[in-house]
């Protein structure tokens, strides 16, 4: 029986090989000797049988070995990602925990907490719907501001800006996402605000006002909707571009009518999660747009005059979570525990959002070869 170990090698791929190799030999002999041709073709025939052949893999080196080093980095790696859903979890708990606290007292109203216009839970209202009114308009603005110029800054540099081009906007739109927000606070205060009252009249436009924080919250918020933008875009193959480019459209017909809504998905995500950020923006609002809530009552106060004015001061949810913790706040008291509320409110908007954004990525998806 012929044995022949050769890691890999199939018993089929063995006896072609055996074949070949006689072929070879006999051709060498009969050059040497040309009697030894007649009985070439008896030796071929009896060669051409497969040969028993037993194929065994026997190499240690290809067994599993246990590394040290690698199962380190892997338990790394793993607490690393246990420690971020960890980390949201223990969020979820202790504001949860700390809410209930709040909506257990008794002077406190579950269908007032979400229907109340009124909030100042020094005195027992605890309404609210002006702090969420206040957060909504400001994050509107900054919408209104961020997504149009920060989807058209995005076409221009991923189809029409040159290499020059990119290589002068990507740092300027590098800078504005390091700028602190503090900064940008103070700016919305001092530039955008005179600014606004310069052109609708100083009477009419409130030093501290929704309009200038909600503008310039935009204006943040602008690098962030760009770069996801870019790069949905960036995912469209090229050969869209040049099928639409082939059949006569201009560049702006093609990522008008090609580009976009082929990132579409792409795009709608990175809206959503630039409304998130607008939404959860902290000392922009808190320097710019007011420190008090803007309580109102249906009937009385005009709606476009005073309730939606947005050149009229009003405290976001984030803002007033500011003001409230900078203060003299006794621990485990109504305003203390607010503070957790509001913040229970604010994270079941932004996941809501969260959802909106991974259902839309979901349903939108295009995937291409």
């Amino acid at each position: 029986m012929l044995r022949i170990f050769v890691p890999g090698w199939t018993a089929e791929r063995l006896a072609r090989h055996s074949t070949q190799s006689v072929e070879r030999e006999l051709e060498v002999q009969e050059v040497k000797d040309p009697n030894l041709g007649i009985g070439r073709n008896n030796m071929l025939t009896q060669s051409s049988a497969p040969p028993m052949v037993t194929v065994t893999h026997q190499d240690s080196s290809l067994a599993k070995k246990h590394r040290i080093g690698e199962t380190i980095i892997q338990l790394f790696l793993f607490a690393c990602g246990a420690i971020s859903i960890l980390t949201t979890i223990g969020i979820v708990v202790v504001l949860l925990s700390t809410a209930l606290q709040f909506f257990a007292l008794p002077e406190v109203s579950l269908i007032e907490f979400f229907t109340g216009t009124h909030w100042q839970p020094a005195i027992g209202h605890f309404g609210i719907m002006p702090l969420v009114l206040g957060t909504v308009m400001v994050s509107l603005i900054a919408m209104i501001v961020a997504l149009p110029i920060g989807l058209l800054t995005a076409i221009y540099l991923s189809e029409y800006a040159s290499e020059k081009a990119r290589n002068i906007l990507k740092p300027i739109l590098e800078v504005l996402a390091g700028i602190p927000t503090v900064v940008y606070g103070y700016f919305a205060l001092q530039f955008m605000t005179h600014f606004l009252r310069q052109f609708f009249g100083e009477g009419n436009v409130q030093i501290f006002n929704v309009a200038s924080a909600g503008i310039v919250v935009g204006i943040l918020i602008i690098p962030l909707v760009t770069s996801l933008s870019e790069d949905a875009i960036h995912a469209v193959p090229d050969s869209l571009r040049q099928g639409a480019l082939a059949l006569g459209a201009t560049r702006w017909e093609t990522a008008r009518q090609i580009i976009v809504p082929a990132a579409l998905s792409g795009i709608a995500a990175a809206f959503v999660v630039a409304i998130s950020r607008a939404i959860g923006e902290t000392m922009v609002v808190a320097i710019a747009a007011g420190a008090g809530p803007r309580n109102f009552e249906f009937g009385q106060d005009a709606l476009f005059g005073f309730i939606l004015n947005p050149f009229v001061a009003a405290e976001t949810m984030t803002g007033h979570m500011v003001r409230i913790s900078g203060g003299d706040l006794s621990y485990e008291s109504v305003e203390y525990y607010s503070i957790f509320a509001i913040g229970l409110v604010l994270f079941a908007m932004t996941f809501a959002l969260n959802l909106v954004a991974r259902r839309i990525v979901t349903k939108y998806r295009e995937v291409y070869e």
